[in-house]
């Protein structure tokens, strides 16, 4: 029986520690993340020894080596992971729920049963069979919310795990056992079927909220794109009508050059020429590059640098097909100028400027943006992104860069220098 029970909570350690390395996004390597989880559970697993083994009549040390096992096993998580807030608590305590399970119908297959390695058995393919069908439905799901900073809390949503595993322990572990009290098992079933049901309904409000960040940022993205196409038709017509104007002067301007060429009057026939010259230059409409939701963007951005006297310097080449999502890739765009525009729209003139250099090709994609820099920048000590000093709901931005970089496996450095701030995006396609 000692040997059942050994076996069975090893098992959920070694289980629990996997969830929540697929589950979560590490901060450490592959290598530390694996110690730190395999360090965690060999302590845990010790734990166990004592409590089963050496004090196995104490239910006291039962009961406080239980709460240092649960202590370790979330702090692991929140320690391992990228981030540290409710939502790395929320994963951590599901999980804690998802290997009690398999406890627990290991304990139900031994009381019918007798049969120690049938329980084992049944305990391993149930912890695997959880494992296979939540890391494939659910996993990437809390991935993406990990990736984005959320204002929401998750805290209320915590106290679903925690009065799950609460109500599991008391049915089936303490202070009586189900070998104890069998009839608990009935109701232990049904238990872990409401919470399945619960959780269905807790992942499709992740779900749910998942599809409405990701619906504001397009809707971010279409509405920046329209008010661009919008102000490119403006340019457009008013340029077309400031030629039609141009157009019609013309033979006013050639009379008057004839009248001066007879006159010998060459400086002045120079002025008119160069008065020609400018009104056509003020009414090209520039094209930065042959894609047009990137050139529309890019248009909207220079008319809002021009607005505020910015030098606004660009090295763009982009073709017309590119191979990257051009919505998220203009929307990338959008949020570094707009950042850029926004740090030195207060600066002394000679400062105002910003250069970015942009290039989309068939074999990679470099964004290299710098600006000057007045005021000293707070860089996050995970991601490596500054952080924004705008107040709250600001700073999402640079998220939605770092996700847009995630999809093309890309690298991502920024720095502020000799009052310079820079900013490098590259991804090799081929």
């Amino acid at each position: 029986m000692v040997f059942f029970k050994d076996i069975s909570y090893m098992l959920s350690h070694v289980f629990f520690m996997v969830f929540i390395y697929l589950f979560l996004v590490p901060r450490y390597s592959k290598k530390k993340t694996i110690a730190i989880c395999f360090f965690s559970c060999f302590i845990m697993n010790l734990l166990d020894y004592f409590k089963l083994n050496l004090f196995a009549d104490s239910k006291l040390f039962y009961f406080f080596s239980t709460i240092v096992q649960i202590a370790i096993a979330q702090f692991t998580g929140l320690f391992i992971s990228v981030k540290r807030d409710s939502r790395v608590l929320f994963i951590s305590l599901s999980a804690s729920n998802y290997v009690i399970v398999g406890s627990i119908t290991a304990s139900i297959l031994y009381i019918y049963t007798g049969n120690v390695y049938l329980a084992l058995a049944g305990n391993l393919l149930m912890h695997l069979t959880i494992l296979f069908v939540l890391y494939n439905k659910i996993a990437n799901i809390f991935h993406q919310f990990l990736e984005r900073d959320i204002e929401k809390s998750w805290w209320e949503l915590c106290l679903i795990p925690v009065f799950f595993f609460c109500s599991f322990s008391c049915l089936a572990f303490f202070p009586y056992t189900l070998y104890e009290y069998p009839e608990n098992i009935l109701v232990s079933i049904f238990l872990m079927i409401t919470m399945l049901v619960s959780y269905i309904v807790v992942l499709r409000y992740l779900h749910s909220e998942t599809e409405h960040v990701e619906q504001y940022w397009k809707n971010v993205m279409f509405e920046s794109y329209i008010k661009g196409l919008e102000s490119q038709n403006y340019l457009v017509r008013q340029s077309e009508q400031n030629l039609k104007i141009l157009r019609h002067d013309m033979r006013h301007y050639s009379a008057m050059i004839d009248s001066l060429l007879e006159q010998e009057e060459y400086d002045e026939i120079r002025n008119i020429t160069g008065h020609i010259n400018e009104v056509v230059d003020e009414n090209k409409v520039n094209r930065y590059c042959e894609n047009l939701v990137i050139n529309t963007i890019l248009l909207k951005m220079a008319q809002q640098a021009q607005s505020l006297h910015i030098s606004l310097r660009l090295n763009v080449l982009v073709a017309d097909r590119i191979p990257v999502n051009e919505y998220e890739f203009a929307m990338v765009l959008a949020n570094l100028l707009e950042n850029a525009v926004f740090s030195v729209k207060d600066l002394e003139p000679p400062h105002k400027w910003v250069e970015a250099k942009i290039h989309c090709t068939a074999e990679y994609l470099l964004l290299d943006m710098e600006n000057k820099c007045s005021k000293e920048i707070a860089f996050d000590s995970i991601t490596g992104l500054p952080k924004s000093n705008r107040g709250k709901g600001h700073g999402l931005g640079m998220q939605s860069v770092q996700a847009f970089l995630n999809k093309l496996d890309g690298q991502l450095d920024c720095y502020c220098e000799n009052g310079r701030f820079k900013i490098i995006l590259y991804a090799k396609f081929m």
